[in-house]
């Protein structure tokens, strides 16, 4: 069975990195996808160039407004045969920074956007799923979500929080015929890293890379993954090394500096984008 030629997928956040790869990817596969994203300029061009590749429409998303998403899922089911196949819960920000330098604002995007939009987006699809007994949820997550470093605690809290939930989920709805998995990247070369100064131990992988991983996972699903493979289990053992070690191993792979020693000017645009995260950018344009 292929689960992914002729299936509906909806993958929030999904005008520009990781969403928009991974939009391509299935499309190329011959998936009938649905993108949703809060900057609707921006979501209509990704539209127009995915359209090359294959079916595929866009609806203005907040994942943080409840009502936003419903609406959202309802215009990709009447895009598709009345019901999803696949969710990929991508949207994310990543907010860096000292923690007591966190501006509420910061901390409550971070966790609206990464941890209460997967849930509502769990919430909102899987009764469908659970009803017809087939359907995949991919959460998008981080190998922060295992493993935490200076500088990125509360993104970290955020995606340990997905990873929890994902783990959890898996194992409550597969008697129910229903998949959920977890992606997790390393440093993504996309625009939350922007201003960081990455050592060779930290090389980048590159969105193609995760939308690769997607792929596989709903080829042979699974409920964890990382990308690169080996990161997950480093990230496993690494928290349970002594806190010398750990620290150690951290100073040595330049993990915790990372994200707090930063170029500020060169993050100032993504940060502010990244701190208000809430709410959809209409297209001024054709106001």
């Amino acid at each position: 069975m292929d689960n992914i030629h002729g299936k509906t997928i909806a993958i929030t956040g999904a005008a520009r990195g990781i969403g928009y790869a991974t939009a391509k990817a299935l499309l190329q596969r011959g998936a009938r996808v649905v993108i949703g994203d809060r900057d609707v300029a921006l979501q209509e061009s990704a539209v127009v160039q995915l359209t090359k590749l294959g079916q595929v429409s866009g609806y203005p998303l907040d994942v943080t407004d409840r009502e936003s998403f419903a609406t959202f899922l309802d215009k990709a089911r009447s895009d598709g045969r009345g019901h999803i196949d696949v969710l990929i819960n991508n949207a994310g920000v990543m907010p860096i920074g000292p923690f007591l330098e966190q501006s509420e604002q910061a901390i409550r995007s971070s966790i609206e956007v990464n941890l209460y939009g997967v849930i509502a987006g769990c919430q909102l699809v899987l009764p469908e799923m659970v009803a017809r007994r087939s359907g995949h949820i991919i959460n998008i997550a981080s190998l922060a979500g295992m493993l935490a470093v200076p500088g990125q605690v509360v993104y970290a809290g955020t995606k340990f929080g997905v990873v929890g939930l994902s783990s959890g989920l898996s194992d409550e709805f597969a008697p129910q015929g229903v998949e959920v998995s977890c992606v997790m990247p390393t440093f993504t070369n996309t625009e939350l890293i922007t201003g960081t100064h990455t050592s060779a131990a930290q090389k980048p992988v590159e969105p193609e890379d995760i939308a690769a991983a997607v792929v596989k996972v709903l080829d042979k699903p699974i409920t964890l993954t990382s990308v690169p493979p080996w990161g997950r289990f480093f990230a496993a053992i690494t928290p349970v090394m002594s806190a010398k070690r750990r620290r150690w191993l951290s100073r040595k792979m330049g993990n915790d500096t990372v994200f707090m020693s930063f170029d500020a000017k060169a993050r100032q645009s993504y940060e502010q984008r990244a701190q208000h995260a809430q709410g959809v950018i209409e297209d001024t344009e054709k106001s």
